[in-house]
């Protein structure tokens, strides 16, 4: 690899340009609707860990660009995307329907033989063998714009009704690549697996997520709060990380 401060360049997906001498690195998926900036009011970076917020097509400054089709294929793309930041232990993070993006590029990467993530983390998100699920698959286009009216109210933002449709063109979009995550024999990672479920969670129960298990060496977490809480980087969280990314040799 060459050095890395030459590698460190500007790229769609990542809004931010990577930390050059950062200790560790997160890559952070939006889940299903939103784009990079879902994690706005995340740090930038947390005991050396910088946290990479990913741009996915499809929304934001990418909304010209086609919405992946499946998981697979976006992980396909994604590891091609992070390969030149994988100098430094590093790991993924995705909640709902991306947390079934983090696994699949965490699995493309083992596939492929590169350096492995140190880290999984899965939130509030069944296994892949026990999906698809969950109450938004099912809502009409009514029930999912009321939803998300509240999901941008929960990431600090107002309601546009001028641009509800086009958003809820890229929820719908999203929604249907969840439905078409069927996976009743998903492989089993080296990576260890962090999955964190949250006490007061309506959409995924953290009880309903223990099949992670046959995917992997895993750890389950309960943190306090709501399925958005994550939206805020609350402590308990950034300490999850912390624990499980190891810095740099």
């Amino acid at each position: 690899m060459n050095d890395v401060n030459a590698r460190l360049k500007p790229n769609k997906w990542l809004p931010r340009v990577p930390l050059a001498d950062a200790s560790a690195r997160l890559f952070c998926i939006p889940y299903s609707g939103c784009g990079a900036m879902m994690y706005r009011n995340w740090p930038e970076s947390y005991q050396g860990i910088d946290f990479c917020r990913l741009q996915p097509p499809g929304r934001e400054n990418r909304f010209n660009e086609p919405i992946f089709a499946t998981y697979q294929e976006m992980a396909a793309a994604l590891a091609d995307v992070v390969e030149p930041y994988l100098d430094v232990p590093y790991g993924f993070f995705g909640h709902c329907g991306s947390a079934l993006a983090a696994y699949e590029v965490s699995a493309e990467i083992e596939r492929r033989g590169w350096p492995t993530p140190s880290s999984l983390f899965i939130s509030s998100q069944v296994a892949p063998q026990d999906g698809p699920t969950g109450r938004w698959l099912v809502m009409n286009r009514s029930e999912l714009n009321d939803e998300l009216d509240k999901m941008t109210i929960a990431m600090g933002g107002t309601p546009i009704p001028e641009l509800s449709d086009v958003y809820l063109d890229i929820l719908e979009e999203d929604i249907a690549t969840n439905k078409r995550y069927v996976m009743p024999n998903p492989q089993r990672l080296m990576t260890p697996i962090v999955t964190i479920g949250w006490s007061e969670d309506i959409e995924v129960d953290h009880r309903s997520m223990g099949g992670w298990a046959a995917c992997g060496d895993t750890k389950f977490v309960l943190l306090n709060g709501p399925h958005q809480q994550f939206l805020n980087a609350p402590a308990e969280l950034l300490d999850t990380f912390a624990m499980s990314l190891p810095s740099r040799a």
